[in-house]
């Protein structure tokens, strides 16, 4: 497990209430620690970062240890910068009278399903693909298996979605002869920019169309190469944190499933909160008993992925301080 700390990307994710951001919290101190320059990012609409770290973050990075920076993405205000960046091009082109009902229009997209992760999925994906940004390792605290689920598959659902507005756009007999190019084959660099339009096949479009054709263009650039980073293993990872308990492990084995079918690499699970050896009492000696048959039941169907443990701590994990012990019990784990 001690390779993961050595990617660029690094997600923990798993069920929620499991422990994912003190893991993700403490594996940042660690790397830290190592002398890599981190960035730990908070993607949860719920989130917790800033209590594990007693401290307050907010949508911008804040320096927390030497190496260490740390935020809370704000999936509200990236719906707000998108449709303003929307609204500010349609403004270019429609007519005054039009105005009205497109303003009324993007008033009730802030309310659409997807809306927020669409927003959160191209913030995300400006971080993972921006190599002259002054991080080494870049963490991911997760929301809960569901969310990041579909987050993680978007960036295909957003290209095809992107696809279909330059298929349907009233220009599409000229932006269907350019499609071809604009589609990434597998191995191509999606990234490659066209500063020149008779390079991309746009020249002979108008203006209008070919502006809204570029824009919709690099956005699906943007996902593709996110997507290719999150599906390269020498780059990415991702880990799951579970409890030895039911739901848990059945939640886990579908998740890595579906990210194992998805080929986004699954680096290994973390079983935290175990139950301590030197825990005394019946109440406690019943659990392990029960505990015991939940550990075998993650070896046996998670029994190809590492699976290093951590005990159930005393107290709640709050501040620097505690992280800094948790990170020294997940280097004696491997990490």
């Amino acid at each position: 497990m001690k390779e993961l700390l050595e990617k660029r990307l690094l997600w923990v994710g798993g069920k929620g209430g499991v422990g994912k951001t003190t893991v993700a919290a403490a594996l940042a101190v660690l790397a830290a620690r190592r002398g890599r320059r981190v960035l730990v990012v908070s993607t949860d609409p719920a989130h917790s970062l800033g209590d594990v770290f007693d401290r307050e973050l907010g949508d911008e990075s804040r320096r927390l240890l030497p190496n260490l920076d740390a935020m809370e993405i704000d999936p509200d205000a990236e719906v707000e910068a998108h449709l303003a960046r929307v609204t500010a091009q349609m403004r270019r082109y429609a007519a005054p009278e039009m105005m009205t009902e497109l303003e009324r229009q993007m008033r009730l997209t802030r309310q659409s399903p997807g809306t927020q992760e669409a927003a959160l999925l191209e913030r995300l994906s400006r971080l993972i693909t921006d190599d002259a940004g002054e991080w080494d390792l870049i963490i991911f605290d997760t929301a809960p298996t569901g969310h990041t689920l579909r987050l993680l598959t978007l960036p295909e659902a957003m290209a095809a979605w992107t696809d279909g507005l330059l298929a349907h756009n009233r220009k599409s007999e000229e932006l269907g002869k350019v499609l071809s190019h604009l589609t990434p084959k597998r191995g191509q660099d999606v990234a490659t920019p066209f500063d020149d339009p008779h390079e991309d096949g746009l020249a002979d479009l108008d203006d209008k169309t070919r502006d809204v054709a570029r824009t919709l263009r690099d956005r699906r650039r943007l996902f593709h190469q996110a997507r290719r980073r999150i599906e390269n293993a020498e780059e990415t990872g991702f880990m799951f944190v579970l409890t030895p308990e039911r739901l848990p492990i059945l939640e886990t084995a579908r998740a890595v499933a579906t990210l194992e079918e998805a080929h986004v690499p699954v680096a290994g699970t973390l079983v935290n909160r175990v139950i301590p050896p030197e825990a005394d009492g019946d109440f406690l000696n019943a659990r392990r008993e029960q505990e015991a048959t939940y550990l075998e039941r993650i070896d046996e169907v998670l029994g190809h992925l590492p699976r290093p443990r951590l005990p159930w701590l005393p107290t709640d994990v709050q501040g620097i301080e505690i992280l800094e012990q948790l990170a020294e019990r997940l280097e004696a784990e491997g990490f």
